[in-house]
Parts: C-alpha cells; structure tokens; sequence
C-alpha cells in the first residue's frame, strides 16, 4: 500500500507563501522519495492553484483542499463546490476535521453529506475521525469512533474504490497541543477503524488507507508509520516549514 504524507496548512499562508514552501519541499524531497510513498498538500482555497504550480512536474506529490461544500452551486455565500476544487487543481480534499466538527459545529450527518457527495464529484476524500480526551477518560474510543464512522461512511457506495477514500484518526487532544497517542493507542485505533471499514467495504478495507494525525513531528514520524494499520500522516504545524516536513516525509 502506497503511504501518504499530508500537509494541512490549515489557515496559514498567502499565494505567494504557499508557492514557495510547495516548491522548497519538493525540491528537497522528492527526488529521494521513497518508493511506496506519496505527498498531499493542503492549502488554504486561496493557495490551492500557487501550491500546484510549486510542486510541478514533481512525482507522486498531489495538493488538495481543506474543505468544500455538498453542493454543485448555488446561493452558498463563503462556500466553495467540488467542480472548483477540481478546477484550481485540487484532487483530494478533506472531511470532518476536528476543528470543522468542534470549533465549527459540523454534525456527524453534516460530515457524511460532505463525504459522498465529494466522492461522487471526482474527489478523493480524507475522512477524519476521532475522540476528545472527556470521552477517551470515559472510555467511549468505540462509541465515538463508531458514530463518525457509521455516519460519515452512511452514503459512500459499498464498491467505492479504495484508493479514492481514506480515514485520518485524529486523537482531538493531541491535535496542536503537543501531546501524541503513544503506540499502543495509535494501534488500538487504528485496528477499531479497519475493523469498521470492513463492516462497509468488506475485503476492500484492507486497501484503504488509514492515517494518524496529532502533533506528528519529524523525530516520531518514523515510529508511526511503523505501526500496524497506519498508511500515512496528516500532519498540522509540523508541515508548514518545507524542511521540517521534508523529513516527516523522508523518515
């Protein structure tokens, strides 16, 4: 399974900014990728066509969005449709972010909305999932894990194919905060997603790719993808220095 490094910029960078770091990172690393990976950046919207030009004629290095609205247009004021994704160079693009559920207020329906209609658009979709540390102190991993899942999965066609969508667990109280999952809570995890996966998917689970996210930086990166069922990173601060994440991408 081809790994993917994901760099989630989030709100950070103008155009001119978001060029110059895409176009530093792949110069720095992907010569020397290693076979069997590959490199998503997330811009801001407003960066998303400065990112694709920075990473031209870079191999197996892609850019996406952080957002998008479940609809093709409309009187959506602030929003932005899959077409214009696609059409600014995007080919992924993420759902259920944290910060989109719990800063935001998207409802786990709300997520899986998002979730099909992305993937029916051309999209390949980032589904995020994942706990905040009340319901990890109270034992809920699966109840919560379960729910968004259910949910944001509620829609997607059982034949979808498994390279167009993936799951990013993202422990919500070690996003940004410095704190990581230690090992074996990544592993215990990450088997709770595949195993749900394969409630939907059946065999074809085992090929969808399933990412850790939360305060991923260049000295664990390594460990992490070491683990069982872990496809990949989705990275948050530690991706905004094209050095920094050159050397997530390269461990």
């Amino acid at each position: 399974m081809i790994k993917l490094f994901a760099a989630n910029w989030k709100m950070h960078k103008t155009r001119a900014e978001a060029r110059q770091t895409a176009a530093e990172l792949a110069k720095l690393a992907a010569a020397t990728l290693p076979q069997g990976r590959e490199v998503l950046i997330i811009p801001p919207f407003t960066a998303i066509d400065a990112a694709v030009d920075g990473i031209a004629g870079a191999k197996n290095f892609h850019v996406g969005a952080q957002d998008f609205y479940p609809a093709t247009h409309g009187a959506f004021t602030g929003e932005v449709s899959p077409a214009m994704l696609l059409d600014a160079g995007a080919a992924y693009a993420l759902t259920g972010h944290s910060e989109r559920r719990h800063v935001l207020g998207e409802s786990d329906a709300f997520v899986g909305q998002k979730t099909a209609f992305g993937l029916a658009a051309g999209l390949k979709v980032i589904l995020c999932v994942g706990e905040k540390i009340e319901e990890r102190q109270a034992g809920q991993l699966q109840a919560v894990l379960t729910r968004q899942i259910r949910a944001g999965l509620a829609d997607v066609p059982a034949d979808t194919a498994p390279d167009a969508i993936s799951l990013a667990y993202e422990p919500v109280w070690a996003i940004g905060t410095g704190l990581v999952a230690g090992p074996a809570e990544i592993v215990e995890a990450h088997a709770l997603v595949r195993g749900l996966l394969a409630e939907k998917f059946g065999a074809a689970a085992g090929e969808i790719r399933i990412l850790y996210g939360g305060s991923v930086k260049p000295d664990n990166a390594a460990e992490i993808i070491a683990l069982d069922n872990v496809d990949g990173v989705l990275v948050g601060g530690a991706s905004l220095k094209a050095d920094d994440f050159s050397r997530i991408v390269l461990a």
